[in-house]
């Protein structure tokens, strides 16, 4: 709606994890509320102006969904905002003590795909922490394979990375 149409609007947010809470504003009252938000979520402008919202160092802790409803002259309008965090995996290869090359993908969001550029028996862990990250190990098993280069692909949507290794 047009913004001076504007009479009330209201964010109400549902993190994933942790309390829910609203930011209201009345354009009769030329009034803003706040009720249980964190200083890192408020009115990115003055709400009679604009009523977006503004989250600064935005983290895993703000995931969840984030429903702005607007009164107006026009009638009442409602918008819901999934906000999901990815967090890229830290990539490491190693050769394991038989000689096995492993590769490593942690604390990614959500948890990474793992392949390697050469065919062959692999294993897969994956481990979840506390925060919602995932690590993914995938071990190369090389038997007899006379492998001496050796590539690991992680696929993620935060972003594809590859490293190679000679154990």
């Amino acid at each position: 709606p047009p913004k001076s149409n504007i009479t009330m609007v209201t964010w109400k947010i549902s993190p994933k994890s942790g309390s829910p809470c609203t930011l209201g504003y009345r354009a009769d009252q030329n009034k803003t509320d706040r009720t249980n938000c964190s200083d890192s979520m408020d009115w990115k402008f003055r709400p009679d102006w604009d009523p977006a919202l503004e989250i600064r160092q935005v983290g895993i802790a703000h995931e969840g969904n984030y429903t702005c409803e607007a009164v107006a002259t026009e009638g009442n309008f409602h918008k819901t905002y999934h906000l999901t965090m990815l967090v890229p995996p830290r990539l490491t290869v190693y050769c394991d003590d038989h000689g096995n090359p492993v590769c490593e993908a942690a604390a990614g969001k959500p948890a990474a795909q793992i392949s390697w550029a050469l065919e062959s028996n692999s294993t897969l862990q994956e481990e979840g922490h506390d925060n919602g990250t995932v690590t993914v190990l995938s071990k190369f098993l090389t038997y007899s394979t006379n492998v001496t280069n050796i590539t690991c692909i992680v696929s993620h949507p935060a972003g594809n990375q590859s490293k190679s290794i000679a154990c």
